[in-house]
């Protein structure tokens, strides 16, 4: 009996991506189907399953495709590189739930009109998770200055910054599909707070005396393509890059203009 598989358009719909990821972790040697049929359409058999599963999971845990394939590369045993995953996505389950719970208590506190107890409000939600990223790109005294910053704001101010980042992302998304050009001047009013929100952060390029503000804020927005963390913060009904594509050229153009 013939093993079973499955075609592009099926993974596609089971892992809820697209054939067009597929299609292109094949184009760059991530994922090969298992055989092309005679219609030209790839198809995947359970091996290559079990590599999707891999794959996806390494890009929820935040690993861009280049660091998704070393890590393929080194991991010969499924079995054994799932084991590793199942033990990280425990961790990031342990850690959403604290903060669940830590929410869940919030609104019970506020409800019942109780004193809030600041030491129970952010169980599970850590700002360090970029240090060593932060001080790889831009150096230790950059992370040290916005840590300091960020713990020596007010619950206040902290809301108020959260809200401030909210409503970048809002109206970055908003701008995007609503079909402008990057250049024109509703865009480029978005990327000028953009900028001046960066400005805001102690530590960056952006906000240090004589740092290379325009090169640091071009290079974010290459970032914001290149890491799906980061661009899945302007992702947009069209879906792919294509949110995260349009503040990178907004933001390049606002830059080259006025930094």
């Amino acid at each position: 009996m013939d093993r079973r598989d499955w075609s592009i358009q099926e993974i596609a719909r089971l892992a809820g991506t697209t054939s067009r990821t597929l299609r292109h972790y094949d184009d760059i040697g991530l994922l090969a189907p298992s055989r092309i049929a005679h219609n030209g359409y790839r198809h995947y058999d359970e091996q290559a399953l079990v590599r999707l599963q891999r794959i996806l999971l390494l890009r929820e845990l935040g690993l861009g495709l280049p660091q998704v394939r070393e890590v393929l590369e080194k991991e010969r045993g499924e079995a054994s590189a799932l084991e590793t995953h199942l033990a990280l996505l425990r961790e990031e389950q342990s850690r959403l739930a604290r903060q669940i719970a830590s929410v869940e208590s919030t609104i019970n506190a506020l409800k019942g009109g109780e004193t809030l107890m600041a030491e129970n409000m952010f169980d599970g939600f850590d700002h360090t998770q970029y240090k060593d990223e932060v001080e790889e790109r831009w150096g230790r005294k950059a992370y040290a200055d916005s840590d300091r910053w960020w713990r020596g704001m007010t619950d206040a101010e902290r809301t108020a910054w959260q809200q401030r980042v909210s409503d970048l992302g809002r109206d970055w998304i908003t701008a995007a599909e609503s079909g402008i050009d990057p250049a024109s001047a509703d865009a480029q009013d978005v990327a000028r707070r953009h900028v001046e929100w960066l400005t805001d952060v102690p530590g960056t390029p952006a906000a240090a005396p004589g740092g290379d503000a325009k090169a640091y804020v071009i290079g974010l927005g290459e970032m914001y393509v290149a890491d799906p963390r980061f661009g899945a913060n302007y992702a947009t009904s069209a879906g792919g890059t294509h949110g995260a594509e349009f503040v990178r050229d907004a933001l390049r153009i606002y830059a080259e203009a006025n930094l």
